[in-house]
């Protein structure tokens, strides 16, 4: 099987330009990995209207998977010492710990689906994270996977020169 994971932030962009990026893409559902998405900064990435927005602006459909989000003290913590390498060592404890990707349902999802989170780029951003994970674990099946960071044009070259493919 063809699997195209993307990753997506919607801060640092409009509407505009966080929809059109999903439709190139061709997203077929989002795959919500925020712990809160109803207290978020952009009103067009708030639940419920996001998931109203996706629908009728793309065809796409939308899925909150809190099993993929981090725990509010992880995040804090991160939040406060700005330590990614130790953010990123407890992330991935937590999703061990959840038995993440085997306890993950995915039986639902399209094969094109974009993680969404708020942090602008992938770099440090656990959105990244997950889809490495579980991009790992379906070429280890057999299948076959691409990661894509949706990032507009100047991030896209900024993602490039750090090695990180977009």
């Amino acid at each position: 099987m063809r699997r195209l994971l993307c990753t997506i932030g919607f801060t640092g962009k409009t509407a505009e330009e966080f929809f059109d990026l999903l439709r190139g893409a061709g997203v077929q559902s989002v795959i919500d990995v925020r712990q809160n998405r109803t207290g978020q900064l952009s009103s067009f990435a708030k639940y419920p209207d996001l998931e109203f927005f996706l629908w009728q602006i793309g065809n796409v459909g939308y899925r909150h998977e809190p099993l993929l989000a981090p725990t509010s003290e992880l995040r804090k913590s991160y939040q406060e010492d700005k330590h990614w390498a130790a953010y990123e060592d407890g992330f991935l404890k937590l999703l061990k710990q959840r038995a993440v990707p085997q306890s993950l349902d995915v039986s639902g999802w399209p094969t094109n689906v974009a993680r969404l989170c708020t942090e602008l780029g992938p770099e440090k951003c656990h959105r990244r994270l997950v889809a490495e994970l579980l991009a790992n674990n379906w070429r280890t099946a057999g299948e076959d996977v691409e990661v894509r960071h949706l990032v507009s044009s100047t991030r896209r070259g900024k993602l490039a020169q750090r090695g990180i493919a977009s």
